[in-house]
């Protein structure tokens, strides 16, 4: 059957197209993605503006035709943390049903990291051991670790790329170099949020293998020298703490409208890097990990796994 996810995140609405069946590997059909960046549609009130619902009926409208296109036989929509946090995100949400007919399901940040965890244990197998899983999203991290496809421990931090960069480097946003105490600050932060995390998820004893998933845990890697995009999904490819450390001394020393001309960065994306990076610094101090591997499954395979567990067990 062909599933179509549509996931809005805080940065982009994403509709990923997949042939698949149960005990088939997910073949990817079409893949298609706009630039919303919804949580900078929410205001210091915490409510999403009318731009912003606007902006997001538009999208999904966009999404849904190009799914009908694509002959889907069913659409999973979801979405994560930029409507999850904001104060009138149910009432969007019910005017975004009324007008385009799609319902989208609001997931907590414990199932995306759930969801997540089940695709990379799906993608790296029982031979993983004990895993753990680290996501960095526009509005959240989200951490998981266990030894089964169901994860011992799911957490979600409010530390996302997109968040942090807009708390504490805003200049970054307009193009600007970040502040280097304003860095310092943000690390001082996330360390802090991390250190009881890492302890529940470090409870029962190490990991045997940590993954890494998530744009910006792509674009990090592809900064200190992982393979690209295009070279496929079955090359190996890695992020380390020493390479991370010299990552953010190069940012810090640039401008972001300067570092979205490089290769494998995102321009929509760019200046979220430095925090982007920080965070992910942070979490892997926090966790002791000197390196991370690179996982292509995540959140949007999730879904698409775990509906096919079901349709596999109602037959």
């Amino acid at each position: 059957m062909r599933l179509g996810v549509l996931d809005v995140g805080s940065n982009t609405v994403h509709l990923l197209v997949v042939d698949a069946h149960t005990g088939a590997h997910p073949t990817p059909m079409h893949d298609d993605r706009s630039v919303l960046r919804l949580a900078e549609h929410v205001g210091a009130d915490n409510v999403l503006s009318k731009e912003g619902e606007k902006a997001l009926v538009k999208a999904v409208r966009k999404a849904c035709e190009q799914a009908e296109r694509q002959k889907c036989d069913e659409v999973l929509a979801l979405v994560t943390s930029a409507i999850r946090d904001a104060d009138n995100g149910l009432d969007v949400l019910a005017r975004v049903a009324e007008q385009t007919g799609v319902e989208l399901q609001v997931t907590t940040g414990e199932d995306e990291a759930r969801l997540t965890f089940l695709a990379v244990r799906r993608w790296y197998g029982w031979s993983a051991g004990r895993l753990l899983v680290l996501d960095i999203g526009g509005g959240s991290l989200e951490l998981a670790s266990g030894y089964d496809e169901d994860p011992d421990v799911a957490l979600s931090l409010p530390l996302g790329a997109g968040r942090m960069t807009r708390r504490f480097l805003p200049e970054a946003h307009s193009g600007g170099r970040p502040d280097l105490a304003a860095l310092h600050e943000l690390d001082a932060y996330a360390t802090d949020l991390l250190r009881p995390a890492a302890k529940k998820l470090l409870a029962d004893g190490p990991p045997d293998l940590v993954a890494a998933t998530s744009k910006t845990f792509r674009t990090l890697a592809r900064l200190t020298g992982a393979a690209p995009y295009s070279a496929g999904l079955q090359v190996p490819r890695h992020l380390t703490l020493d390479g991370l450390g010299q990552l953010i001394g190069f940012v810090s020393r640039i401008e972001s409208s300067a570092l979205a001309e490089l290769r494998g960065v995102s321009p929509d994306r760019a200046h979220q890097v430095p925090a982007g990076a920080v965070v992910a610094q942070a979490a892997m101090r926090a966790l002791d990990v000197p390196s991370v591997r690179i996982c292509p499954w995540a959140l949007r395979e999730g879904v698409i796994l775990r509906r096919l567990d079901w349709l596999g067990g109602q037959g």
